[in-house]
């Protein structure tokens, strides 16, 4: 206990996490770590309200404020580990915050934009637009230039302190994680530690401003030929770490435009398209895609989609990219097969995996969504209960996947539901198909077998250097070779003279052939010991053959 309490920074903090955690019935959770002597001197269970866990965590986290009140929407996208029920009250989880002062607000501005508000802009509304734990929104002019007009902007400012009151509570959070994870076995299958660190990055990415605003310039660049969304310019003069100045996007939420006469089929289809190419094609996508975050932008006869908040976003590697088409490619043509590798392709595999059984997982789920017509298959829900499949044999998905499944889940929602007959996967089918042509494409496979050549070729150079060190270590005794089992010295005995053999043969083939591939048989010398080295090549293999034998 001493080494624990050394290791908390704010103790007092600490009992207020335990005894609201214990007031909704976590005490005896606590009570197998070494957090017991922070709980409160009364029953565990004597103030809990309901019985419902999902319900008793989110009244724990909003009581517990901003930060755990993040912690919570993040668990609630991560559909692979948590139960439903619990995710469904933790998507309740709100940023209902009273909003700070003005006198807070110009002082945040002032202070990081080092001007004052007046001189910074021409106007500035008081009362706030959005409030939220992190930061609250307000509409604002900057300042124009000499014979412009004013530029209508939203300005999101962070709340004063709130950088060092997440901090503090990370190192608590790390601290419960650790003696949870340690103490009570049967939480690892949520991985809590995993959770906390994925909530650090999130957070903190949030945090910093000026992360968001290289978010929408990089999603500008990557949508500049696509006149179908737009994101908001950012003014890099009046924006720094705490305060962003934003482009104002005069839009309708996506329900109302529908009302007032656009298109629910036209705004559903490039809503999805959008997504697909972020994810799939540029590797980089809005993690958080809900209604809130998008207004439809334009006329209602040619709609425009507005995407917001560019904070929270999702990278997706080439390789990973890669294997996210396949298994889309192996959705879209119903392979299980198929989807089953793919699935394994992507994962982790912690341990053994019995394939036979995981297989036959997959087919389950392949006949509960494939078996039926393709307009009716949800493409996230499917994406969701594989990565769930996967997890239950113990194969370690990666988070991005899990974003990917989100984000998918939330386009599908809102695209079903302003046009209810979209048929996902006939949209998407053209797209993966496209894409899969692209892969294949000569110059792209031209690219990747020179890129494989030169691997091969820094493999060749370095490889006799290294089998020459290995031989040298060898020779002066300094190479050892340990079992774990002493009972075993002949079969020791007989891996290292193969692996000697191995050794020597690939080092006389390569020196041989580096001779003959370099234009150095001209001479008989080079020829002489090209042709002793196979020999010499040939005879150890011969023993080794023999060896085997006996």
């Amino acid at each position: 206990m001493a080494s624990l309490l050394t290791a908390v920074k704010d103790v007092e903090r600490l009992r207020q996490i335990t005894a609201v955690l214990v007031r909704h019935g976590f005490g005896e959770v606590l009570g197998r770590t070494d957090l017991s002597a922070f709980l409160p001197g009364r029953t565990p269970e004597s103030d809990r309200r309901t019985t419902k866990v999902g319900e008793r965590l989110r009244l724990a986290l909003e009581e517990l404020g901003p930060s755990f009140i993040k912690l919570g929407q993040i668990i609630s996208t991560r559909s692979d580990l948590i139960p439903p029920d619990v995710i469904a009250e933790l998507k309740k989880l709100q940023d209902d915050v009273p909003p700070i002062s003005f006198a807070e607000v110009r002082g945040v501005v002032e202070e990081e934009l080092g001007g004052t508000l007046d001189t910074l802009y021409a106007s500035f509304d008081e009362r706030p637009l959005a409030c939220a734990s992190i930061a609250q929104v307000h509409r604002a002019r900057l300042a124009p230039e000499p014979g412009a007009e004013p530029i209508e902007v939203v300005v999101k400012v962070q709340r004063p302190r709130i950088g060092p009151t997440i901090e503090r509570d990370l190192d608590l959070l790390y601290l419960l994680a650790r003696v949870i994870e340690r103490a009570v076995p049967e939480s690892r299958v949520y991985s809590p530690v995993a959770l906390v660190g994925e909530f650090d990055r999130a957070i903190k990415a949030e945090l910093d401003f000026i992360l968001e605003a290289d978010n929408a310039e990089l999603f500008t660049a990557n949508f500049a030929s696509n006149s179908i969304v737009r994101f908001p310019r950012v003014h890099r003069a009046a924006s720094s770490k705490r305060v962003l100045s934003l482009e104002f996007f005069d839009g309708l939420k996506i329900d109302r435009a529908v009302a007032s006469g656009a298109s629910g089929e036209t705004l559903a289809k490039n809503a999805l398209a959008v997504i697909a190419q972020m994810i799939f094609e540029d590797g980089f996508f809005h993690g958080d895609p809900h209604p809130g975050n998008i207004l439809v932008l334009g006329p209602t006869d040619a709609p425009v989609l507005g995407l917001l908040d560019l904070g929270l976003v999702g990278r997706l590697s080439p390789e990973l990219r890669d294997k996210a088409v396949d298994l889309m490619i192996a959705v879209v043509r119903q392979d299980v097969d198929a989807l089953a590798e793919a699935l394994l392709a992507m994962g982790r595999a912690r341990g053994p995996v019995d394939m036979a059984a995981f297989k036959g997982e997959v087919r389950t789920l392949g006949a509960k969504y494939l078996g039926r017509p393709i307009k009716e298959i949800q493409l996230a829900a499917l994406v969701r209960d594989l990565v769930q499949g996967a997890v239950r044999y113990d194969i370690e998905m990666p988070s991005e996947l899990v974003m990917v499944g989100k984000a998918l889940m939330t386009i599908e929602g809102i695209s079903k539901e302003i046009h209810p007959e979209l048929d996902v996967i006939a949209e998407l089918r053209p797209y993966f198909l496209r894409l899969l042509m692209r892969r294949y494409h000569p110059e792209r496979v031209g690219r990747e077998l020179l890129r494989g050549v030169a691997d091969l070729s820094v493999a060749a150079r370095t490889l006799p250097t290294q089998l020459h060190h290995i031989l040298d270590d060898m020779r002066s005794g300094r190479l050892e070779i340990r079992t774990i089992d002493p009972s075993l010295p002949a079969a020791a005995d007989r891996l290292g003279r193969r692996i000697y053999a191995s050794l020597t043969v690939g080092a006389f083939t390569l020196a041989g052939a580096g001779l003959l591939a370099a234009g150095r048989h001209e001479t008989l010398g080079s020829v002489l010991l090209a042709l002793a080295g196979a020999q010499v090549s040939f005879h150890l293999l011969g023993d080794l053959r023999r060896r085997k034998r006996k």
